[in-house]
């Protein structure tokens, strides 16, 4: 959906990170690097927040960090409180996800009408004198072998929806996920290895091992990533320009590279 956006190709500005303890004061600070429950006891994530509000998230890691190495979640990245900080729209979200519904439908169901189906015109029997219910030709809808009364034909199903109608609905869709705890940024999607087992005991560790969307800046998924998450159910990998609303409305967490990042916020940028 992204891709429908046109902008300008050049390098893209890595997004604000820097070291837990330098937030500003109007700040939203979201851990998200091992939540797994989404809506504690008394959560006010459906409530208004101040659109002006800064919204700073603790960086996750895919690889596990070495000893020597300053621990990844000790370091933010402040997301852009225009997409981030959203007013929550649900009419949007529900508008956007019956439009890609819509698109997805085929509508190849086609049956041939009386008008269409083999047969004669020829009447079967006379009106009176048989003793039995009156007949028209073989192609009636009542016999055997006849066309279909109102039967389906070939149609498009899919409805137009204006462009910033989209955009708003991915602004709504990214701030839930935020508010839900359900969003997670990592430096970079490569993996190191192919092996199933491998990825899908590092997913386990941070949680990520169900229902879990990963997306990635890059032109295509990193191979290694691609192959190793191949065969482990409930996760899923795809490239930032065929992110749609239904992706984030339709997976319990998503995880975004920083490269993702950076391209989502030029174009959803008021």
């Amino acid at each position: 959906m992204l891709a429908f956006f046109r902008f300008k190709q050049g390098k893209l500005p890595l997004p604000n990170i820097r070291y837990i303890g330098t937030a500003p004061a109007n700040t939203i600070e979201v851990d998200v690097g091992h939540s797994i429950h989404a809506f504690p006891e008394g959560s006010s994530i459906c409530k208004a927040v101040d659109s002006a509000s800064l919204v700073n998230l603790t960086m996750s890691n895919l690889f596990q960090e070495k000893k020597d190495q300053l621990p990844i979640n000790k370091r933010v990245v402040t997301l852009d409180s225009s997409i981030f900080n959203h007013p929550l729209r649900r009419d949007i979200l529900h508008l956007c996800v019956v439009h890609h519904l819509d698109s997805l439908r085929q509508g190849l169901a086609s049956t041939r009408a009386r008008g269409e189906v083999r047969g004669s015109n020829h009447k079967i029997r006379p009106q009176k004198g048989s003793g039995r219910a009156r007949l028209g030709d073989s192609r009636s809808p009542i016999l055997r072998g006849g066309g279909v009364a109102f039967g389906p034909k070939q149609r498009d199903f899919s409805t137009r929806l204006n462009a910033k109608v989209i955009r708003m609905g991915m602004r709504v869709a990214l701030t839930l996920k935020v508010r839900e705890q359900r969003l997670g940024v990592v430096s970079s999607l490569t993996w190191f290895s192919r092996k199933t087992v491998v990825l899908k005991s590092r997913l386990q560790k941070l949680g990520w091992d169900t229902a879990t969307l990963f997306v990635t800046g890059q032109t295509e998924v990193p191979a290694n990533l691609r192959v190793a998450g191949h065969n482990i159910p409930g996760i899923d990998f795809k490239i930032v320009q065929d992110l749609k609303v239904y992706d984030l409305v339709k997976w319990r967490r998503v995880v975004l590279d920083t490269a993702a990042l950076c391209t989502i916020e030029r174009i959803l940028k008021f």
